[in-house]
């Protein structure tokens, strides 16, 4: 008897953390942030890959992460690899397109801590307060991942990261 109820408890447990965890199969986390600079300034600083690590959260969560560019930083296949948190952490940024002070999209590859293969596009503003940058941040996962993402709280850590990131952005044009 108490098996049973135990393994009823235990069906109905998985069962709210994958019907919960259906909301987060896809995930988009917009945010923005007006920096004091040139459209240059702020442009170039997204669109050079060896720019990253005076912006990257990443870098600033883990200070000794690995990382190099690949390709012609600043054009469509430009790469940004990093290996941090001890090997734990792996995967690359590419630039798939660019529209000159107006829009830059990346994709990522992450392999681990886990695989996902995340976008993050930026639009850009000329407006009285300074340059306005939109970041667009998009996940699409699997009905497990996104379980395991409801059961950890990954979107609300995902969206402080991605806060940090454009707060280091303005910070590292503004200074």
């Amino acid at each position: 008897m108490i098996y049973a109820i135990i393994g009823i408890a235990l069906v109905a447990f998985i069962g709210f953390v994958l019907y919960q965890g259906s909301g987060l199969k896809s995930i988009q986390i917009v945010k923005t942030v007006t920096i004091k600079g040139s459209m240059d300034d702020v442009f170039d600083m997204v669109k050079y890959q060896k720019n990253f690590p005076k912006w990257s959260p990443f870098l600033a969560q883990d200070p000794s992460q690995k990382y190099e560019v690949k390709g012609t930083d600043g054009t469509v296949g430009a790469q940004y690899h990093w290996d941090g948190n001890k090997g734990k952490d792996l995967g690359f940024q590419e630039l798939v397109k660019i529209d000159h002070h107006k829009f830059i999209g990346m994709k990522c590859d992450i392999q681990k801590p886990f695989v996902a293969k995340p976008t993050f596009d930026y639009h850009f503003a000329q407006t009285a307060g300074g340059i306005e940058v939109k970041q667009d941040f998009k996940l699409e996962s699997g009905l497990v991942d996104a379980a395991f993402m409801w059961l950890f709280g990954a979107k609300a850590e995902m969206e402080k990261t991605n806060q940090q990131g454009l707060d280091l952005l303005k910070k590292a044009v503004e200074n």
